[in-house]
């Protein structure tokens, strides 16, 4: 192992270490774990809104989360269409190459969710919540224009390895958000 020495500017000797591979961090990876975990994040929270279709568990809701008994069923029924196909936007057509523009207008839409739903809770007196609209609008933003301009994701043809890991993802997405949402909300008492 070869190892440099250089001289700093106050006049030390350095010995440079040799560069290790694999440990270093990448806009394009930073884009892909905040993709990743925020889709899984806004899909999760999304199906739970979707959820509220049944009247039952509209009815009861008010009880866990204050805003909603301000809010119309099927607004929050469309709200969480929104939010679950967001999310799935955030990784499924980067991970395949199929129609990669998705992603970014994809988080797009998240952004503008996030920031209407700021100014509801604002119009509310509910400030305790903005923060967390300003955060997740904010991550989402990022990922849109990372994905448009900064590190835009290449056109590719769907192959079986890509088909196979987007129904990992489905699978995975259907194992550790819906079905707990799921359970939580039809088996939990308010």
């Amino acid at each position: 192992m070869n190892r440099n020495v250089s001289e700093n500017p106050l006049g030390v000797k350095d010995v440079e270490q040799p560069k290790e591979r694999g440990t270093r961090f990448t806009l394009n990876g930073a884009l892909w774990s905040l993709q990743a975990l925020f889709g899984f994040f806004f899909a999760g929270s999304g199906f739970g809104k979707v959820l509220l279709y049944d009247g039952a568990l509209y009815a009861a809701a008010p009880q866990a989360v204050a805003w909603y008994a301000a809010v119309s069923q099927p607004l929050i029924v469309f709200i969480g269409v929104c939010e679950v196909l967001g999310g799935i936007g955030l990784i499924l057509p980067a991970m395949t190459g199929v129609k990669p523009k998705l992603t970014p207008l994809a988080a797009a839409g998240l952004t503008l969710t996030m920031i209407l739903a700021a100014g509801f809770h604002i119009m509310r007196g509910e400030y305790e919540l903005v923060p967390a609209n300003l955060l997740l609008g904010g991550v989402a933003a990022f990922v849109a224009v990372g994905r448009w301009k900064l590190r835009p994701i290449a056109p590719a043809t769907i192959t079986t390895s890509r088909a196979l890991k987007s129904s990992a993802v489905l699978g995975a997405l259907a194992l550790l958000a819906f079905a707990p949402t799921w359970y939580t909300m039809t088996n939990a008492q308010f």
